[in-house]
């Protein structure tokens, strides 16, 4: 096990670069559902129609109650998310409520599931629902209540093209969460970062969708904090996942465990320091390697900070960024050349975007002062005053 001492002398790194360390490109975030299981909490009355699409009426009145059921979620389940919400621009603000809350039912799945077919099918639902919702039919349930008056709102502002991107994003966080439902460990570092622009940065592309705000620096500051954040988020389940799961209660009695034990950090890096999933079930945060891991992902995510933080500190003194945007041309991230320069624009109006860079600061932080330890870091109580000071300070 390296020492104290070494771990945080290599722990302050430079500025990321695309190199063959890092390629172009399972959560369990901090922030339970049957297929629809907040209808039971949810009744939906009939009142005067403001939207109608189909046999779909939504009301004023629904609108209302989706949002704060979905407020109310993110309060309990992801409270980084809640209090973020209030630094998102309020045209964005129920597209980003309805988001993140889906997103958080999504990364429960595998806790509150009996069988893989059942998380499946669920999938399947939320697939199914994104569709209608975007069709002009959404179900009526919180989510997609709210996430249709976010859609409206989007084309009344922007056109009724505007929420093209908005659906190919979460279509694509729908499917990549599907793809690691049954938690196993990532086979790299790497496929670490893909999964995590996949889920975190596609989750940030949605936001600036709904606003709307197409610009290849904003994206490119994205990708960069998002895999940053799917990092953390790794990194924040291995206390959770480690330990085996409750018995799910059903009507008829306890249906039994959802999962195993599981450990999602990198094969690559723990075979490079001895690490056995075994050791880290039975042994916890004595398991030999364990820090010695944990401190080089979160290097990683640290790097993916500081290169935003300097890639933001550049753009607003009007220099290059100093390196090209790895996924520039590809699917929703072809970008106008030429026209007015918009860049210092585009920062102030998605600056609430970026403030997700924070809460990941704040976690890699509290994870340094632990020495790498997952399972002693503490609770953080910095972070409202954190987020007051980085929007007065413009910095992330």
């Amino acid at each position: 096990m390296s020492s104290s001492g070494h771990l945080h002398v290599l722990w302050r790194r430079v500025p990321l670069r695309p190199s063959s360390t890092l390629s172009p490109s399972t959560s369990t975030s901090t922030s339970c559902l049957c297929l629809q299981p907040h209808l039971q909490h949810f009744s939906l009355r009939q009142q005067p129609s403001l939207l109608k699409r189909g046999v779909a009426t939504i009301t004023h009145v629904d609108v209302e109650k989706a949002r704060q059921y979905c407020e109310n979620q993110l309060k309990h389940g992801d409270y980084e998310a809640f209090l973020l919400r209030q630094f998102v621009p309020p045209s964005s603000q129920n597209a980003y409520s309805a988001l993140r809350t889906l997103n958080l039912e999504l990364a429960r799945l595998p806790e509150t599931v009996s069988n893989s077919t059942i998380a499946r099918m669920r999938m399947s639902f939320w697939r199914e629902t994104v569709n209608n919702v975007f069709a002009g039919n959404p179900p009526r349930e919180p989510i997609s209540i709210l996430l249709h008056q976010a859609i409206q709102d989007l084309k009344a502002r922007a056109g009724p093209t505007s929420a093209s991107s908005l659906k190919f994003w979460l279509l694509r966080l729908i499917n990549t969460r599907e793809q690691h439902m049954e938690n196993r460990p990532f086979v790299s570092l790497t496929s670490l970062e893909d999964y995590a622009e996949n889920t975190y940065a596609t989750l940030m592309y949605m936001t600036l969708a709904s606003m709307p705000l197409r610009s290849v620096h904003m994206d490119h500051l994205a990708s960069h904090i998002g895999k940053a954040c799917g990092i953390v988020a790794t990194l924040r389940g291995i206390p959770v996942l480690a330990a085996p799961s409750q018995p799910i209660q059903g009507p008829a009695g306890t249906v039994g465990n959802t999962r195993p034990p599981a450990l999602l950090l990198p094969l690559d890096v723990m075979a490079e320091v001895g690490l056995r999933e075994e050791d880290v079930f039975r042994r916890g945060p004595n398991a030999e390697g364990l820090q010695d891991a944990v401190f080089k992902v979160a290097t990683r995510a640290n790097d993916h900070l500081i290169t935003a933080r300097e890639m933001l500190k550049n753009l607003k003194a009007g220099e290059e960024v100093g390196h090209d945007y790895e996924h520039q041309g590809e699917q929703e991230h072809i970008y106008s050349s030429g026209g007015t320069d918009t860049t210092q624009t585009d920062i102030k109006r998605g600056f609430g975007v970026l403030l997700e860079a924070v809460p990941a600061g704040d976690y890699l932080d509290r994870l340094e002062k632990a020495d790498f330890d997952p399972f002693k870091v503490k609770a953080s109580w910095k972070l409202p005053w954190r987020l007051w000071r980085a929007v007065k300070t413009h910095q992330i």
